[in-house]
């Protein structure tokens, strides 16, 4: 499910339920593997990681949570880049283009800020549903 979990070291997964306090939850937990793997919650890219991961499952709360009654958030890490993933079980694979993201809040804030900072966003689909990824350069 996870190509980016294969070459980066430090991984943790974390399954909640898809409701607003998975939004929470999920960046609490981001904040204690970070701590953990020692990257410092005060580098300029870990405010915007955290905001990325808020709005990656703000999106599955609000256009998922009929199909998918839990998301898979996915935390990966290396000495120079960061990832989180947000899977949930709903077909809809968004498109990636900013044209069709819009700017304001969502995926359009995940793509922008994704963009300033160096990094990709991916949407990988399967049989299970889709997980919508970020990597960013640390």
């Amino acid at each position: 499910m996870a190509p980016v979990l294969d070459v980066l070291p430090y991984r943790h997964v974390l399954t909640l339920p898809n409701e607003p306090s998975a939004v929470r939850l999920a960046r609490e937990t981001a904040e204690q593997a970070l701590v953990e793997w020692g990257i410092d919650l005060h580098r300029p890219v870990v405010d915007a990681a955290l905001l990325i991961l808020s709005e990656l499952v703000t999106n599955s709360v609000r256009h998922a949570a009929e199909v998918s009654p839990q998301i898979m958030v996915m935390y990966a890490a290396s000495g120079g880049h960061l990832a989180f993933a947000v899977h949930d079980r709903h077909p809809h694979q968004p498109s990636l283009h900013p044209a069709a993201t819009g700017t304001s809040g969502g995926l359009g804030t995940v793509m922008e800020l994704t963009r300033q900072l160096g990094g990709t966003v991916a949407v990988h689909g399967d049989a299970d549903g889709k997980s919508i990824w970020t990597t960013l350069p640390l």
